[in-house]
């Protein structure tokens, strides 16, 4: 067995994702579970995260020879708004049962942006289901929509699907803007059109099933439909937008992507780097490094390293004992 460890998590909204390492190396073995954690009145709610991580961090410790953990950084969805709860619980939990001395607690944009591009100044764009903007110059965050399907989330991938989709129920009444192709590749993959609201309307998980249509509306762009590139086109105009309002002001700042909406290529990151190159000239558009479990996994490194240089600020990243005090400025290398 070694000696000192650490534990990295990604919660979302298709699960939980874990890994675990020695100090001085990187992850070493990992697991995940299917099950997303639940949200309730208190907001994320820490006994049921807990009962999913306990026993996968177990195994995985007993599978790397880790004897005990010293740091643990868990990066979830919805820990800015509705973290409250795993904030005040979380760090004394982890350290009755694993251990944990020190935990840091990071919204998943933030464990996205390290994972993107590790603790350097720049900009990254996630875009999923959702997106969010977040960017740093390493003394504050800043973080542009993320605010959900109906508010926000522009340019992401429930607003492509339900962009693609109003311009095929448009070819399907005869109205100016429509799309013929959107609208027999919607009747393909949903049936009818006029059955769409009856369909869409009372599911619980609209935002996934409009992101379902936006590899469909790339297809369609791709194939030479104009109005399925306007789409991608509007999309990223407002990821440029949300780029813009949160990347530093610096020389040559670095644009990280991450996400699996950009899984679609060409039709979407060609016109991503018009708007770009348009709204933030000096910036470089970057390769992500890795992607948010990797970010959880670099930020317990160097903490255990002593080399954590990212701001902990509010709700977006915070590092406390288990007795719920701030020790960032005493993270060091684990003993």
């Amino acid at each position: 067995m070694t000696g000192c460890g650490f534990l990295a998590v990604d919660s979302g909204g298709s699960g939980v994702r874990v890994a675990v390492g020695a100090a001085g190396h990187g992850a070493s073995a990992r697991g995940a579970s299917r099950e997303p954690v639940r949200t309730g009145a208190r907001g994320i709610d820490p006994g049921h995260f807990m009962e999913q991580l306990v026993p996968m961090a177990r195994a995985l410790c007993s599978e790397a020879g880790i004897g005990r953990l010293d740091t643990a950084v868990v990066g979830a969805a919805g820990m800015a708004g509705l973290g409250d709860a795993l904030r005040a619980e979380l760090p004394g939990a982890l350290a009755r049962e694993l251990g944990v001395r020190r935990v840091a607690l990071a919204a998943d944009a933030v464990t996205a942006y390290v994972g993107a591009l590790g603790p350097r100044p720049g900009a990254v764009i996630a875009a999923g289901t959702g997106l969010i903007a977040i960017g740093t110059d390493l003394t504050g965050w800043r973080r542009a929509d993320g605010w959900g399907h109906l508010l926000g989330d522009c340019g992401g991938g429930a607003w492509i699907g339900r962009a693609g989709l109003e311009a095929a129920l448009r070819a399907h009444d005869g109205r100016e803007g429509g799309s013929a192709r959107l609208l027999a590749s919607a009747e393909a993959v949903f049936g009818p059109a006029a059955g769409l609201p009856g369909l869409l309307y009372p599911r619980t998980d609209r935002p996934a099933v409009l992101a379902s249509f936006a590899p469909r509306v790339a297809e369609c762009a791709a194939g030479g439909d104009p109005v399925a590139a306007d789409v991608l086109r509007a999309a990223a105009r407002h990821m440029a937008d949300s780029a813009a309002a949160v990347c530093p002001d610096v020389d040559e700042p670095r644009v990280g992507l991450t996400g699996g909406l950009f899984e679609m290529g060409a039709p979407l990151l060609v016109p991503l780097d018009e708007e770009l190159a348009e709204r933030l000239p000096r910036a470089r558009r970057v390769t992500a490094e890795g992607d948010p479990l990797h970010g959880a996994v670099r930020i317990a490194t160097d903490l255990m390293a002593g080399a954590f240089a990212l701001p902990c600020e509010g709700k977006m990243l915070c590092v406390t004992s288990p007795a719920g005090e701030d020790v960032t400025r005493a993270a060091g290398p684990g003993t």
